[in-house]
């Protein structure tokens, strides 16, 4: 549901693996305008960075003194997306949390590299290609539900599409949202306005989207509600 924007506060990022996981935290990142140091194992892979990212760099990411000299501890995030060499991936990451990183996002290739990685401290895991089939799938079931993200297990932050008549030209507390969905409104997006501060008075009109956040079977339960026309 968010996007990196071009507006926001210069920070700096280091990228471990250049694969098509790797190259796409690059691209976006640098898009972003952040400052970006690209690592890579592979020369050919590191050339193809050099005129994209602020640094592009050679070098073996399991190395304790080559991280250190990289000063890889004084980054603001880095992304280790070491593909099918998950011994690597493990290492790089055991040592960017050693050497002081402060937020450090890893892509899993299976769960039980996601368990260790989890388990020697990295920050945020992904698995990407699970992720995506799972918001495919997500989108085919539940189609009114523009975009969505899940926080944690159990709690989902969803953008929901109204077109249910019986929602429409009621209030935020006529519909009783919170009490009866147990979910919460966080903003309401009408005829492109966003609106950030949605009021218990606020009248919800058709094709609304009304941003929520709560547990995921109560968001589930709210979207069908809001569908049902």
């Amino acid at each position: 549901m968010c996007s990196l924007a071009k507006g926001r506060q210069k920070e700096n990022y280091a990228v471990i693996g250049l694969g098509q996981f790797g190259a796409a935290i690059c691209q976006s990142l640098v898009e972003a305008n952040q400052e970006v140091l690209a690592i890579d194992i592979n020369e050919e892979t590191v050339n193809d960075f050099t005129n994209l990212v602020t640094r592009a760099v050679i070098a073996d990411a399991s190395d304790e003194e080559t991280l250190k000299d990289l000063a890889i501890g004084s980054f603001d995030h880095v992304f280790i997306s070491i593909g099918q060499n998950i011994q690597a991936s493990i290492m790089a990451t055991l040592l960017a949390k050693e050497l002081g990183a402060k937020d450090v996002i890893c892509k899993a290739e299976n769960e039980s590299h996601a368990r260790v990685l989890e388990k020697i401290g990295a920050d945020q895991i992904v698995r990407p290609e699970r992720d995506m089939a799972r918001r495919i799938v997500f989108h085919q079931l539940q189609p009114n539900i523009v975009n969505y993200l899940i926080l944690n297990d159990n709690v989902t932050l969803a953008e929901v599409k109204v077109d249910n008549p019986e929602f429409v030209g009621k209030t935020l507390i006529e519909l009783e949202v919170r009490n009866r969905y147990h979910v919460n409104v966080i903003a309401i997006t009408s005829d492109g306005h966003v609106n950030i501060s949605p009021q218990a008075s606020d009248v919800i009109e058709l094709n609304d989207l009304i941003s929520v956040v709560g547990d995921t079977n109560d968001v589930d339960r709210f979207n069908r509600d809001a569908n049902m026309g």
